[in-house]
């Protein structure tokens, strides 16, 4: 199974797959039209207390994936969904975050890559 991430604002590509967004909220400027988002799973997304606590501060990137990750194993409705759709043709994780380093998606992809 191939399983990519890319930002949302980033054009499809034929190797995408399936192009699953993992964040909450809708990206910021984002058309969904213009994004060929083909499922949204906002449930596998870190909580909001947990993406307001991290804030995209490289400083808590450690503890922010140890605490995600926690969420994850509590979550296990929503990574079985997950895991359902990318199936074994692959898919591409598409998330907003500016960082392409420290964000939740490349987190996630570790997460399912163990799993």
């Amino acid at each position: 199974m191939a399983l990519h991430i890319k930002r949302i604002y980033e054009p499809k590509e034929d190797g995408d797959g399936t192009r699953i967004l993992v964040d909450r909220l809708w990206p910021r400027g984002g058309k969904k039209q213009d994004a060929a988002v083909d499922i949204w799973l906002k449930d596998i997304a870190p909580s909001p207390a947990r993406r307001g606590w991290f804030g995209h501060d490289p400083a808590k990137w450690t503890e922010f994936q140890r605490r995600y990750r926690s969420e994850l194993e509590k979550n296990s409705s929503a990574v079985e969904d997950l895991k359902r759709e990318i199936g074994q043709s692959g898919a591409t994780l598409l998330y907003a975050a500016k960082d392409p380093h420290h964000n939740h998606a490349i987190v996630l992809r570790h997460f399912l890559s163990e799993g």
